[in-house]
């Protein structure tokens, strides 16, 4: 009786590290689209600590020639990741005009470790849509946003 008890044990400990490798091992690439709900969730919540980790701040950086803020006149250079994330919460300019629009999130495209993510941005009083591809990497298991392209502007 005694053995059936430890065997019984045994199985259920085996069986608990086993949910949990499965369970690790699925965080580590989430879903491309998944993440791009989350950087919106973290937007909302003011929570720069979150967008730091769905974010590749350093790529961010380097994109130059188009203003992802939608409708702006000229392109901002961002000197410093800080200055990204002051962007995407509180009163930052990205986060104002992208929170007065209807966002919808489409069409996900992987291809190996990188994917885009199909993003709309519907401004009803203007009968407007602009359509963006977010663009998203893996970086050490994770896929991260590293871009966010506006590819057309409908009336």
């Amino acid at each position: 009786m005694r053995v059936k008890k430890h065997i019984q044990s045994w199985l259920l400990i085996s069986v608990g590290i086993f949910s949990a490798l499965v369970a690790c091992s699925s965080l580590k690439v989430s879903d491309p689209k998944s993440v791009v709900i989350a950087m919106f969730g973290a937007m909302e919540k003011n929570d720069k600590a979150t967008l730091a980790h769905l974010l590749d701040l350093a790529e961010l950086m380097r994109d130059y020639g188009e203003d992802y803020a939608l409708h702006s006149d000229s392109p901002r250079v961002f000197t410093n990741p800080e200055q990204i994330l002051d962007d995407l919460t509180g009163d930052g300019l990205t986060k104002r005009r992208w929170f007065s629009l209807q966002r919808i999130i489409n069409d996900v495209d992987v291809m190996g470790e990188t994917a885009t993510v199909g993003v709309t941005f519907v401004d009803k009083e203007q009968s407007r849509a602009y359509l963006t591809k977010f663009g998203l990497h893996v970086v050490n298991g994770k896929w991260k946003i590293y871009s966010f392209k506006t590819t057309q502007s409908s009336p």
